[in-house]
């Protein structure tokens, strides 16, 4: 009977920390207000996630910023090669910084 107690002791306990940090009072309300969507959602989960305030960046957003980043992407890789293909050019004009400490 004591390890019946102790582990609903520790329930108890735990069940007034959520309430104390208003944990159980978001969630309710969350769940209320998913309770009274007359459309329910399809995910509910993202519902959840997005009235408790914790949902990812919006897929449209992510896909935006992936677009964006393979565009700069491609214009590194061109700098970087016409980078490359200047400084080829330069040597061939300019001989290389030993050679002219020795004149």
């Amino acid at each position: 009977m004591a390890h019946y107690r102790a582990a609903e002791s520790k329930r108890e306990q735990f069940r007034r920390y959520l309430e104390k940090a208003g944990v159980l009072d978001s969630l309710t309300n969350v769940l209320v207000a998913l309770y009274e969507e007359t459309e329910k959602p399809n995910n509910a989960l993202e519902f959840i996630r997005q009235h408790l305030g914790t949902a990812g960046p919006d897929s449209a957003d992510v896909e935006s910023l992936r677009l964006e980043l393979t565009e700069l992407q491609q214009k590194y890789d061109l700098l970087v090669e016409e980078n490359r293909e200047l400084r080829n050019r330069l040597l061939q004009y300019e001989p290389p910084a030993e050679d002219r400490g020795a004149e």
